[in-house]
């Protein structure tokens, strides 16, 4: 099982990014919270034992891994909090091309592959 806490559902992924998603089996998405700019730590702690909570509950009794991408405190507290737990925390990798069109800057994001958040 893969849960998908991000601002991109799965829906909307690349073929590529749902076949490397297939080793995982079955995704449930779940939208990342809008996490605000004026919290605090004990804000941050808060909302982080709230999707701890409901990544727990949509894992169940499934060993899963986790896609976190998002807003940076947050992350980092979610996905160290989720590796102790005994999680599989995972982000995707894209590759930026930038092109210029009358005037307007246009960027495409390109997945690549699914990175293991690790610690060193």
């Amino acid at each position: 099982m893969l849960i998908n806490l991000s601002n991109h559902l799965s829906g909307k992924w690349s073929p590529e990014q749902l076949q490397a998603a297939a080793q995982f089996g079955k995704i449930v998405d779940l939208p990342f919270p809008n996490v605000s700019p004026d919290g605090d730590d004990a804000y941050i702690q808060a909302l982080s034992n709230e999707y701890i909570s409901k990544i727990e509950q949509a894992a169940g009794n499934n060993r899963a891994a986790v896609h976190v991408m998002g807003e940076m405190t947050f992350t980092f507290v979610i996905v160290s909090a989720l590796i102790r737990k005994g999680f599989t925390c995972i982000a995707s990798t894209t590759e930026r091309t930038v092109r210029e069109e009358n005037g307007e800057k246009i960027t495409k994001f390109e997945f690549k592959q699914f990175r293991k958040y690790i610690s060193i």
